[in-house]
């Protein structure tokens, strides 16, 4: 039987390799001289540390930016809340989200049951398998998982014929 199985999962090499970009455009750039403005990964979490509230927001435009220069989407992004760290120093912890979340396979099963189509969704852990006689109808779920849930950035894989 024809499957797939939807995922959400970011290339943790390009995220690497984007925030290596950031730091290296940080330490360089003129604005920053001087200033605590750093960014670090540490597993799937993204530290951004700065002078201010401010800065720190220039340091995530940085971020965004080469992410989006790399393919990653930005959604996965989870922002935590901006923590003072002694001295006039702040930081924040970015999340890299990464799998669906229990709640939002429930939300995919239901729309997949919902479209009528002869297909059925079954939650795997992390991920959403679904299975069809049709190849054409798995693609109609695609298509309609991309247009319908737009806040998750959902990939497909393990593809079976």
């Amino acid at each position: 039987m024809p499957s797939f199985d939807t995922v959400c999962d970011p290339d943790m090499v390009e995220v690497r390799n984007a925030v290596d970009n950031a730091a290296k455009e940080i330490g360089t750039r003129f604005d920053f001289k001087g200033t605590s403005a750093a960014i670090e990964l540490k597993d799937k979490e993204i530290t951004l540390l700065g002078d201010a509230e401010f800065q720190l927001q220039q340091v995530e435009d940085i971020l965004r930016g080469k992410l989006t220069k790399r393919g990653v989407d930005v959604r996965f992004l989870d922002k935590g809340s901006v923590q003072k760290i002694g001295g006039d120093k702040v930081k924040q912890v970015v999340k890299v989200k990464s799998g669906i979340a229990s709640e939002d396979s429930k939300k995919i099963q239901k729309l997949v049951k919902e479209s009528k189509l002869k297909v059925q969704a079954a939650i795997q852990g992390e991920a959403v398998r679904v299975t069809g006689a049709k190849r054409d109808d798995l693609q109609a779920v695609m298509a309609l998982l991309k247009k319908e849930m737009t806040e998750l950035p959902l990939s497909f894989d393990n593809f079976r014929d």
